[in-house]
């Protein structure tokens, strides 16, 4: 999605091919050979840990090139219903990029669970808590990834790009809706996780929490829409050059609350439509590219089908393999499984959740770029970690999940429960001050990611609790 954004607004990038993406890929592949043939040849401890971590990179690149057709299709089906852009970022962008958080989760649980021999019940229980521990890990460490880091790489390339407006500007809606939907789904996550045991009703509880977010999300998109006729009808009625004030003091007396934002960009789009004689321009969303744009499809129902199953099919098979790499990265380093995942596997999966954030604020959608960032974390909290954990469950004869090691909570997780809360406080006020994402705020939020990464190192090796 990002390179059939992105090109549009580069000379480079005419034909729809995304050569720095191709370039750093093929680095990365060359980069894998090179440490497969030393570990060969050698057997160095340098060069396993170097394999292992150019693998979890060159995984994230399939993830990246699985889920880019799929946002594509995803946004050809929120064109069609015409869906607000934070509604969009909120639902269809968030299930597409979060797909690697959900199926990294299952085959967290179904793998730890296939490698206990015989049916010793206790011992499937202790395995599918640990493997359910690092689902826990994974969905947690993304939701940090997500919350941090996507909105301050949304700042810092917009600050260098988009000199006219070199700010991520952040509707009130977005954070007073989906900002405070996620601080309670984590809330609730929180006081699940104090309970020191994850029952199969909780699951249903995060799923029904999620369909009335669902359905409040459906709501605020027929409103738009209200709202969007609305404006072109005084359009209509008043000239395509009446001032953005103006409009906005129509709507207000006739009972309709707009943003700024809105009106600006419906005029944008009713301006556009009358300087083509009236034809829309839909090439962005007509096409799916594939395989960094070398190809590409044209979007039909029976097409954006196809694109959906296969790319999902393909996310997949790269999740299976990043938790493969997880487990053998956190066996060969001596630590918990549940440290390498909360870094290694969460950052490898939210690299859709990244370049699809990043491709909506290039296009000035900046709310649609922050709502997909906490829609992500939503779709993880009440979906991700709800499948894996039903999973469980009926594997382990609905037994619940003890996140207990020898009667002490399962390292790091005390920590991650305070951190969870302190981040996304301090995360929220951020954005809330002025409704602006600025090139120093971007830097503060990358520091306090660095706060999360020296968490995760000093837990590894066991200084923290």
């Amino acid at each position: 999605m990002l390179n059939e954004n992105t090109h549009s607004e580069s000379n480079d990038e005419e034909d729809g091919l995304d050569r720095v993406g191709l370039l750093v890929s093929s680095l990365i592949a060359m980069l894998c050979l090179i440490m497969w043939g030393v570990k060969a040849s050698t057997g160095a401890y340098w060069a396993e840990i170097g394999l292992l971590i150019s693998q979890v990179a060159l995984i994230s690149v399939v993830i990246w090139q699985a889920c880019d057709p799929f946002a594509d299709a995803a946004q050809w089906i929120g064109d069609r219903f015409q869906l607000p852009g934070s509604v969009r970022g909120a639902t269809l962008d968030a299930v597409a990029s979060s797909m690697p958080e959900l199926f990294s989760g299952i085959f967290f649980v179904v793998v730890a669970l296939a490698a206990v021999e015989g049916g010793i019940p206790e011992d499937r229980v202790a395995a599918g808590s640990e493997g359910y521990g690092s689902t826990i890990a994974t969905c947690a460490g993304s939701a940090v990834y997500n919350m941090i880091l996507i909105p301050a790489f949304c700042g810092l390339v917009i600050a260098f790009s988009r000199k006219s407006r070199p700010t991520i500007d952040v509707e009130d809606e977005v954070i007073s809706r989906d900002g405070m939907w996620f601080v309670g789904c984590e809330m609730l996550l929180i006081l699940f996780l104090f309970q020191n045991t994850m029952h199969w009703w909780m699951a249903i509880v995060f799923l029904c929490l999620y369909a009335v977010y669902i359905f409040q999300l459906y709501r605020d998109a027929g409103t738009y829409r209200k709202k969007v006729s609305a404006i072109r009808q005084y359009v209509a009625e008043n000239g395509a050059d009446v001032g953005v004030g103006d409009v906005m003091d129509a709507m207000a007396h006739a009972g309709w609350r707009v943003s700024r934002e809105l009106v600006m960009t419906t005029l944008a789009e009713i301006r556009d439509d009358l300087a083509n004689d009236g034809e829309t321009d839909d090439d962005e969303t007509e096409s799916a590219d594939i395989f960094f744009g070398l190809f590409s499809v044209s979007l039909n129902p029976l097409t954006v089908f196809l694109v959906l199953s296969l790319s999902t099919l393909v996310a997949a098979g790269a999740c299976y393999f990043l938790v493969e790499v997880t487990l053998e990265t956190a066996k060969l380093l001596s630590v918990p499984t549940f440290f390498v995942a909360v870094v290694l596997a969460a950052a490898a999966s939210s690299v859709p959740d990244t370049f699809l954030a990043i491709g909506a604020a290039r296009r000035g959608d900046d709310s649609g770029a922050v709502s997909n960032a906490f829609g992500s974390n939503i779709f993880d909290i009440c979906v991700c970690l709800s499948i894996p954990l039903l999973v469980n469950s009926y594997l382990t004869e609905w037994q619940p999940v003890a996140l207990l090691q020898d009667g002490r909570p399962i390292a790091g997780l005390v920590g991650l429960r305070i951190l969870l809360v302190v981040l996304t406080v301090l995360t929220l006020a951020i954005m809330w001050h002025n409704r602006q994402l600025t090139f120093r705020k971007s830097l503060v939020l990358c520091g306090l990611y660095g706060v999360f990464l020296a968490y995760a190192v000093l837990g590894s090796l066991g200084v923290l609790f």
